[in-house]
């Protein structure tokens, strides 16, 4: 069985979906049709800006997302008996599942970039990688932390969680990480605390859009990042897409559902090829491509 997988924000790189604009006419139509919803040339800067450029809010989201789209609809690998995207990438994998379509799925995710923005600036927050800990580990030491916020907030792979919360939180939780005998406890350059707590505000901001926009049920099962399950009912998933803003990624234990479910074959759409790696790390037997 086929399962289609796709990037969340952080594999943005300039010059990103030029090669999909140049060849496929499909491709132009989605980008030109960005530019159009967003308000600005998004492409230019995809494809001309610097990586300074690429970090603005507005638009490394949307460009992650517009190239994850193009990248599958413009590709011949038939259709995907399941989907499921890592933290931005489920609304790439809601269009992929024909439960969002593309003009509402794209307006979504520059709300929820704006929205994220703004919890961001409320309260100062970051994230940290933490190697070679055991999930378990993980989750104990940030529940230890009474004082300061701080949680597991993405399950990547066996032995790589990213923590996020406030920055004392974070730093706390690294020192007592490597008493515990992880390989590194590493704050990352990001500008908040995403998938924690923090993101509350942006939650609260986007449940109205979400609850406004129309979902349709998929054409096959998306394995949700709150959850890591199945889901076919529009209303379950919009209820899962509000929480994932505030609930960790639980990206190993989806990828780890989706093969005991029959997934045989990972095609990760998107800018650079991160998913593959960690699915790799969860299960070598699968292929990935």
């Amino acid at each position: 069985m086929k399962a289609f997988v796709f990037p969340g924000q952080g594999s943005q790189f300039s010059g990103m979906g030029k090669d999909l604009y140049d060849a496929s006419p499909l491709a132009r139509e989605l980008f030109d049709k960005a530019n159009d919803i967003l308000g600005f040339n998004i492409t230019d800067i995809m494809f001309n800006g610097d990586s300074e450029a690429l970090r603005q809010t507005k638009v490394t989201q949307p460009a992650v997302f517009l190239h994850s789209v193009a990248a599958s609809m413009v590709a011949d690998y038939g259709k995907p008996d399941m989907v499921a995207g890592h933290s931005l990438g489920e609304y790439s994998a809601l269009v992929a599942c024909k439960a969002l379509r593309f003009e509402d799925a794209l307006v979504l995710v520059s709300k929820r970039a704006m929205a994220m923005q703004k919890a961001c600036e409320m309260q100062e927050g970051t994230m940290a990688a933490v190697l070679a800990l055991e999930d378990e580990k993980v989750e104990e030491i940030c529940n230890q932390i009474k004082a300061e916020t701080v949680v597991a907030a993405n399950f990547n792979c066996p032995g790589q969680v990213v923590i996020s919360g406030t920055v004392a939180g974070v730093e706390q939780a690294c020192v007592l990480m490597k008493d515990a005998g992880a390989k590194r406890a590493l704050r990352l350059p990001v500008g908040g605390a995403f998938h924690s707590p923090l993101m509350q505000p942006a939650a609260e901001e986007l449940r109205e859009a979400i609850m406004q926009t129309e979902f349709s049920a998929p054409v096959c099962p998306i394995y949700q990042n709150v959850n890591a399950l199945p889901q076919t009912d529009p209303e379950t998933i919009k209820q899962n897409l509000v929480a994932q803003l505030t609930a960790p990624v639980r990206w190993t234990q989806s990828v780890r559902n989706m093969i005991a479910d029959g997934a045989t074959e990972f095609t990760e759409f998107g800018p650079g090829d991160v998913l593959k790696g960690l699915i790799r790390k969860i299960n070598p037997e699968v292929i990935t491509q």
